[in-house]
């Protein structure tokens, strides 16, 4: 079994980031950050929503990315490499090993997975 503690991170596939952003900004008082190679999120408290604007998604992306679509990177205090037979065991795709990415608090290491529900 997984322990997960929280969310890190989603990524949200939009039409228009500046619209997007001055959405969230003004009725949710989210913050915009940029990071890696400039990209976008909304930050707020421990969590963020990347951003990838409709065809010019950065990779990893969503299988079929359209506006409304979305990726979720989730926090856990399981041991990766147990985590990751876990999920291996549940019949799920993982589709990249352990890898570096920038989640709302830093960098971190995860195994991407690929889930289709």
């Amino acid at each position: 079994m997984i322990n997960i503690e929280r969310i890190d991170h989603l990524v949200l596939t939009v039409r228009d980031i500046n619209v997007t952003c001055e959405f969230y900004v003004r009725v949710l008082g989210m913050q915009v950050v940029t990071f890696a190679d400039f990209r976008i999120a909304l930050q707020f408290g421990q969590q963020k929503i990347n951003l990838h604007e409709l065809g010019q998604e950065f990779e990893p992306k969503a299988t079929y990315p359209t506006p409304g679509s979305a990726d979720i990177c989730l926090i856990t205090s399981t041991p990766l490499s147990e985590a990751r037979e876990h999920i291996i065991n549940c019949g799920v795709e993982i589709i990249a090993g352990i890898v570096t990415r920038t989640g709302a608090l830093g960098v971190s290491n995860c195994s991407l997975i690929s889930a289709h529900i």
